[in-house]
């Protein structure tokens, strides 16, 4: 498979567990479709510390580039 973005395959994984999830919502086990909303919650949490995790590493490049452009000043 190619994609032109990564984003695109990532949407698409999505995509597919959701529609997953959609389908085990209507599973005739209770414990199946009460396993839904706890796996919806996990992916949404997972999704937040992503976007934690993509900030921060954009924190510590820009402080790394200042911290370099510094060093380069002082030689």
């Amino acid at each position: 498979m190619y994609f032109s973005d990564k984003s695109e395959y990532q949407d698409i994984r999505e995509k597919s567990l959701m529609q997953w999830l959609d389908e085990m919502e209507q599973h005739e086990d209770i414990a199946v479709r009460g396993g839904v909303k706890l796996a919806r919650e996990y992916v949404q949490s997972l999704q937040k510390e992503i976007e934690n995790l993509k900030s921060e590493n954009e924190l510590k490049k820009e402080y790394m580039k200042k911290l370099m452009a510094g060093k380069r000043a002082r030689e």
